[in-house]
């Protein structure tokens, strides 16, 4: 399910309506309205949440989409400069590096310490069952990107042949 939020659309909406809240507490103190101090509030609120909305639209959730990926889970983060992800044991390498790419987009953050490493390196694997009741982890590949820089143009990706080659079906 795709959800779509523009808060730029609710700002605009919420700004209206803080005005309408605007206009009717200045009536309410020409008029000597009872509830004149209770709209002051109201228009207090709206006003906070029109700026709230507008903030929020200006770009706290941006999303890159890399074509090809396949969904991934974060198995290890140590918040700093290493990440793991679990991807399936079905995945080919195309796929691979396309989820590589977009783990490097996703786990990007200003605020990650380097820890002496000014890159952030993030390690898929996946489980292979080599026998019965034997569960085994196996590193199909590797990006490294860069801490500082959130469009890093030089990503270190790296996949391990000699992994795909341990994988139960053939996937090149």
């Amino acid at each position: 399910m795709e959800v779509t939020i523009d808060f730029y659309n609710y700002a605009k909406w919420s700004g209206i309506l803080t005005i309408a809240c605007l206009v009717i507490a200045g009536l309410g103190f020409i008029f000597k309205w009872g509830i004149r101090f209770r709209l002051v509030g109201v228009t207090g609120f709206m006003g906070v949440l029109t700026v709230g909305l507008f903030a929020l639209g200006l770009g706290l959730f941006s999303h890159t989409v890399i074509p090809g990926s396949v969904r991934y889970a974060v198995v290890y983060d140590n918040g700093a400069n290493q990440a793991v992800i679990a991807v399936p044991p079905e995945i080919n390498k195309s796929e691979l590096s396309a989820t590589l790419r977009q783990a490097a987009a996703d786990l990007y953050s200003s605020g990650r310490l380097g820890r002496g490493s000014d890159r952030l390196t993030i390690r898929a694997r996946t489980v292979i069952h080599p026998e019965p009741g034997f569960s085994q982890p196996l590193y199909l590949g590797q990006v490294g990107r860069s801490l500082s820089d959130r469009n890093d143009d030089r990503l270190a990706l790296e996949l391990f042949s000699e992994s795909f080659a341990q994988l139960p079906e053939s996937n090149s």
